[in-house]
């Protein structure tokens, strides 16, 4: 027997970014050939996409970790790496999509609709793409990102246009197997019901769904009985019609008690939907009462003596039997009219389009703030910077340089400089720590060393006496021309 599932928390792993290639291309007779190493491909991202063939979350309560495939490295002879294979999530219609503090992230209604669970990593640049008039054989690659990590929770909210609430064993399960086509399992115990019920309404040109909520009890609210577990399926109703069961021998329970206590646990229930839909909480949703089993006797003179006070509260009363079909087609017809108003009342949103917001002109991209546990340091914030960090080969100097460059044309120097750090003091970007030395020359105004090297840095291990000199050069040329007072 399936079990149904509507809450559970998954773990979505986008694929990590494959690494660039760092390769010279090599023939007989072509001595200069060039870079040619390859970019890395792409990791493959983690997506929910609303199906209609899925009806539970059953699915991820037995494999709540998804993983997206890597992208693949690239290769020599400018062959990219394949990208990583993306893993696409089959959710029920009505999924919502929480981060684990329980702030909605997504609401997923409708066939086809889409959440990015966790995006993949970018594959890494080859040298090939790095090749710049400075360097015209880069000695390193890029580095390709991690993929995303999310934990996150789904929960399940039955999509339908009329909610039936009542009592255990009030008859919810019975009529909506004669208003539909749906056989949900019906007996003369309590609690029957262990799972939402759906079906489909014909009446006349309208249709409509209707679900059986599984019987709620004083404190549902609370989470006593199935409450909490079930409140959550009539958040998106439209209706809410109150079943009554005019027959229990049940001693301290009458129907009028029975709508009063189930009127308080929803007004008591605060539904997550009430600020995106329009629809207010449950408190505030049209209602329609229906006194059911008026086959027996004694329940039809109970519900004509009850009906009069039922009438004074303003809701339409309807007087059914599941059983012999009595009063059905009625019940039918004024329960379309309720949903054709409020599909008039909310008619369904547009399609949003695009909108694309340009970057402000003085937006840097980064901000440099005082690092509060390192006294004289500061942090370095920012998608660029903290990316290009994670894509850097820190053992290989050249790599380093290009990082330097890449941060000094963005404006991290001259912020850092703006804001008094001085040469030695820690700064952070991202998870890398450095003592920063201010760069006084970018790979532009100076011949680049051998391959996976950079004067710049001053490598006795690395770079030649020659070299050196040239950057030393480099330095005092350039402190002279920033004390020119002329220069501004």
């Amino acid at each position: 027997m399936s079990r149904f599932v509507d809450r559970v928390t998954i773990h979505a792993t986008a694929g990590n970014g494959g690494h660039g290639c760092s390769s010279v291309h090599r023939e007989k007779f072509k001595p200069l050939g060039g870079p040619d190493g390859g970019n890395g491909g792409n990791g493959g991202d983690v997506t929910l996409v609303v199906d209609s063939q899925v009806h539970t979350l059953l699915d991820f309560h037995f494999h709540p970790h998804a993983k997206a495939g890597n992208g693949r490295p690239g290769a020599g002879a400018n062959r990219d790496g394949a990208k990583g294979e993306p893993l696409v999530l089959p959710v029920p219609d009505g999924t919502m999509v929480l981060d684990p503090d329980g702030r909605l992230l997504a609401d997923l209604v409708g066939e086809g609709t889409t959440f990015a669970a966790a995006s993949g990593g970018r594959g890494g640049l080859g040298n090939a793409s790095l090749a710049s008039k400075a360097r015209k054989a880069p000695g390193f690659a890029l580095l390709g990102e991690e993929g995303e990590i999310r934990e996150l929770v789904l929960e399940l909210k039955s999509v339908a246009d009329v909610g039936l609430v009542g009592f255990p064993s009030a008859g919810k399960s019975s009529l909506v197997s004669v208003l539909s086509a749906a056989k949900p399992k019906i007996a003369d115990y309590p609690f029957t019901t262990l799972r939402p019920n759906l079906g489909v309404v014909n009446s006349g040109s309208e249709t409509f769904t209707i679900a059986d909520v599984p019987g709620l009890i004083p404190g549902a609210s609370e989470g006593r009985g199935l409450g909490l577990d079930f409140l959550r399926h009539i958040e998106r109703c439209a209706v809410l019609a109150h079943v009554v069961d005019c027959a229990t021998l049940e001693p301290g329970r009458d129907p009028i008690t029975d709508i009063d206590v189930l009127e308080a646990e929803l007004a008591a229930y605060q539904p997550v939907l009430k600020s995106d839909t329009g629809l207010g909480d449950l408190a505030s949703r049209p209602r329609v009462v229906i006194l059911n089993k008026i086959d027996v006797p004694d329940a039809a003179e109970l519900a004509e003596l009850i009906k009069p006070e039922l009438a004074q509260r303003g809701w339409p009363i309807f007087m059914i039997s599941a059983v012999t079909h009595k009063g059905l087609k009625e019940l039918t017809y004024a329960l379309a009219d309720q949903v054709r108003q409020y599909r008039i009342d909310h008619p369904k949103p547009v399609a949003r389009r695009p909108v694309i917001r340009p970057i402000a002109t003085d937006d840097s991209g980064f901000s440099v703030i005082a690092d509060p546990d390192e006294p004289g340091g500061f942090i370095v914030r920012g998608t660029r910077p903290e990316r290009w960090i994670k894509q850097t080969q820190f053992g290989n100097d050249e790599a380093v340089g290009y990082l330097a460059d890449r941060l000094s044309r963005l404006g991290v120097e001259a912020e850092l400089v703006k804001q008094g750090a001085e040469a030695g003091c820690l700064v952070t970007i991202g998870e890398v720590s450095f003592e920063w030395e201010p760069q006084v020359a970018v790979a532009e105004d100076f011949p680049m060393s051998g391959r996976g090297s950079d004067i710049r840095l001053d490598r006795p291990d690395r770079v030649g006496a020659s070299d050196r000199k040239i950057a030393r050069r480099l330095r005092r040329g350039l402190e002279v021309e920033l004390e020119d007072p002329d220069e501004s």
